[in-house]
This record gives C-alpha cells, sequence and structure tokens, in this order.
C-alpha cells in the first residue's frame, strides 16, 4: 500500500501547493487505486506521477467545498478519453451527484464507463471481503465526512517445509492449504490447513479526515489507526481562529493522533500562509506532540511495509 499526495494546499492553490488530492495505492492489495478528494487540476498533478486514471474504481469527497471538488468533472472526462471502461463509485455527502450530473449534462460530457453514487452517511459506507471503510461526521463549517479504511486480516503464510514434511507433494494442493482448505492425501491422510499455515496477520487501518476541528469524532476514526491523515491548516499560536473556520492547526492534529494511539501522523491540507522556511518549524511544533509525525508535498508519496510508513525520497 501507498499513499500519493496530489494537493496538499488549503482553500486555493500556491506556488508550492495545489488544492486537496489524495491518493490510496492498492495496486498490489487489489489492483486498483482509490482517491480521496479531487481538487482543482488533480489530473495535472497526475501527469507527474505513475497513476492511470483507468485504475481509480473509487472516489470519496470528504466535503462539498470547492478546493476539494473542482478538479473532479475534469477528471470524470479525461477518464474516458484514456481509455476507462470500468464503472466507477464516487462516495460523498447530499448533493454531490446533483453537482456532477448537471455539470456533465452541462457541457455535453459524454463518458465510457457508468458512474455509481452513494450518498454517504455516518457508519459502514463499503464492505467486501478485502477492506471496510466507515464514515463519520467531523465538525466543519458544512457537513464534512472523514473516512477510516480497514484492512481485514490476511491469511497467514503456508509453511511449506512443515507441509512438505507431512507429504504434500508440489501443486495445488499446497495452494489449497494455503488458501484455507484442508486436503486429503493419495494414502488418505489429512493435512488441516491450520497445522500448515501460520497465524491471519493484522492488516493495516488509514484515518483519512477531510476539513475540521479539533473534535471526538475524529479521535473515534483515529482510534489505533497505523496511519493518521489530518488537516493542518493552522498553527498553534492560533487555535481560536482556526475553531471559528471549522478547521485544525498542526498541534491540535498531533494531539488527535496521540489521544487516538495512532502509530503515524500524516499533515496536509496547509494554508498558503506559510512559506517553505515555516514547514520545518510547523513539523518540530507537530513532533513535540507526536514524535511519529510528517508533513506531505505535493507528489509526496509513503509507502507501508512491514509495519512502518517510509517517505519516498
Amino acid at each position: 500500500m501507498q499513499l500519493q499526495f496530489l494537493g496538499t494546499g488549503a482553500g486555493m492553490p500556491s506556488k508550492e501547493r495545489n488544492t486537496s488530492a489524495l491518493v490510496l495505492k492498492l495496486l498490489e492489495e487489489r489492483g486498483t487505486v482509490w482517491l480521496f478528494d479531487c481538487g482543482e487540476a488533480t489530473q495535472h498533478q497526475i501527469l507527474h506521477t505513475t497513476i492511470r486514471p483507468r485504475k481509480v474504481e473509487k472516489i470519496f469527497i470528504t466535503h462539498l467545498h470547492g478546493d476539494h471538488i473542482f478538479g473532479l468533472p475534469g477528471f470524470l472526462s479525461s477518464r474516458s478519453f484514456l481509455g476507462g471502461e470500468d464503472a466507477l463509485t464516487l462516495y460523498g455527502p447530499k448533493g454531490l451527484q446533483e453537482w456532477i450530473t448537471a455539470t456533465l449534462a452541462v457541457s455535453k460530457t459524454h463518458l465510457t464507463y457508468a458512474i455509481k453514487f452513494v450518498e454517504v452517511e455516518e457508519g459502514v459506507i463499503y464492505e467486501d471481503d478485502q477492506f471496510i471503510v466507515r464514515a463519520r461526521l467531523l465538525e466543519h463549517v458544512i457537513p464534512c465526512f472523514g473516512y477510516r479504511i480497514e484492512q481485514k486480516p490476511l491469511k497467514g503464510e503456508l509453511l511449506i517445509e512443515k507441509a512438505r514434511n507431512l507429504g504434500v507433494p508440489k501443486g495445488p494442493l499446497l495452494g489449497k492449504l494455503k488458501n484455507g482448505e484442508d486436503i486429503t492425501l493419495e494414502d488418505g491422510r489429512k493435512v488441516f490447513s491450520h497445522e500448515v499455515t501460520a497465524s491471519p496477520k493484522k492488516g493495516f487501518t488509514i484515518s483519512i479526515l477531510g476539513d475540521t476541528k479539533y473534535c471526538e469524532p475524529a479521535k473515534v476514526l483515529s482510534d489505533d489507526a497505523d496511519i493518521v491523515v489530518h488537516e493542518a491548516t493552522f498553527d498553534h499560536t492560533t487555535e481560536h481562529l482556526a475553531a471559528s473556520y471549522g478547521h485544525s492547526t498542526n498541534v491540535e492534529a498531533a494531539k488527535i493522533a496521540l489521544e487516538s494511539k495512532a502509530k503515524y501522523l500524516v499533515l496536509n491540507h496547509l494554508s498558503s500562509r506559510f512559506l517553505p522556511h515555516d514547514i520545518e518549524v510547523l513539523l518540530n511544533q507537530a513532533k513535540a506532540v507526536f514524535p511519529n509525525s510528517f508533513i506531505a508535498h505535493d507528489l509526496s508519496n509513503y509507502e507501508w511495509k512491514n509495519g512502518e510508513l517510509f517517505e519516498e525520497q
């Protein structure tokens, strides 16, 4: 699994940061990617990456402020031009379907694929045999959701030497054991899957929060998460101002990660008032509260590997 930030700015684009967009790459897990928010010029940012728009199977919108959705019509259109044929599911607050439908109709945009709209409410909004996604309302100036993505436990690896010692030959029987099936050998002996497989491995949990002030729902979504992606529109000197606009400071985001016992924190959605030389100060302030903190930059790519988060350089 990888996380790549396409836009990490707040409100409007700057020379350093585009507006909000984040890709969750699940290429190894399911051969697709999920997009969270789609600010203006998201498709331009994608041109600087290896992301293929036709691989995007789900888009999750946190809220309907322009810096989180103005890139969506263009992206949907380009996905058609680039050979997208597989259906796409679009999750978001009430009003998203109306806006997209009207925009595509007025602009006479024809898509080569179907869109399934899911109007998000609190609770489980998606589940299959690999993942479960939960949503919860945060505290912003308009309805805004945070998303918690939980990977279900992974099957334990096959202990090949142990299986071979029990007489299991090379071939499809090993695959059946790995998939949890018990088998019968030619001599009539049964070999049980649990005897030759390791214990299931815990999957990863990511909390991707939209715009929000410091609040309890953010902690609930982030509870024991491996990675929390949290906005940091303001710094710790403007806490009251941040709250009045429905936003958080860098230190408040760090407190959410600390209090929810998360493993890593990645800060994004930074105001354009912060210049490049301010970023290290903001990061150090967050680290003083929660040491495993990062600040994302546009096109930053993070890899989750063996229970650790690495920023690609």
